[in-house]
């Protein structure tokens, strides 16, 4: 009989324990937007430039970035990687935490939207990114 009254207060605190455990923290992060426009001469492109971001919240994965729908024959030269972790912005302000290096191939005058995205696997976010050809840059 004493072995079942212990038997029982084992199993109602692996209950407890279970039930009572509370959910990990919710991965919330945002990819902040900040308008950005590099001019770069037409006949020339620019062999060496970078858009910036500001990744804030708290995230759980490993936050990679990059650069999509550049010019024909521009390429991206690598973007930063945020590990777990978390950050905030102060109010008002957006500290830059990404940055996505290109360089730019020569390509007609003109307007041209890319993107600089961010993801951590699950997730997905992305904003504008303008170049813009045009002599005198």
């Amino acid at each position: 009989m004493r072995a079942h009254k212990y038997l029982a207060a084992v199993a109602t605190s692996l209950t407890l324990a279970v039930t009572g455990a509370t959910p990990a923290a919710a991965t919330t992060w945002t990819l902040e937007p900040i308008p950005q426009r590099i001019c770069v001469d037409p006949d020339f492109g620019h062999p060496f430039t970078y858009f910036i971001g500001s990744v804030s919240g708290s995230w759980s994965k490993t936050i990679t970035t990059g650069l999509r729908d550049l010019p024909p024959g521009s390429v991206s030269l690598g973007s930063s990687v945020l590990p777990p972790g978390s950050h905030q912005n102060p109010p008002g302000v957006k500290i830059i935490n990404v940055f996505s290096g290109l360089r730019i191939a020569p390509a007609p005058a003109g307007e041209h939207v890319s993107e600089l995205w961010a993801t951590d696997g699950e997730q997905t976010q992305s904003m504008p990114v303008r170049i813009g050809f045009q002599d005198g840059c």
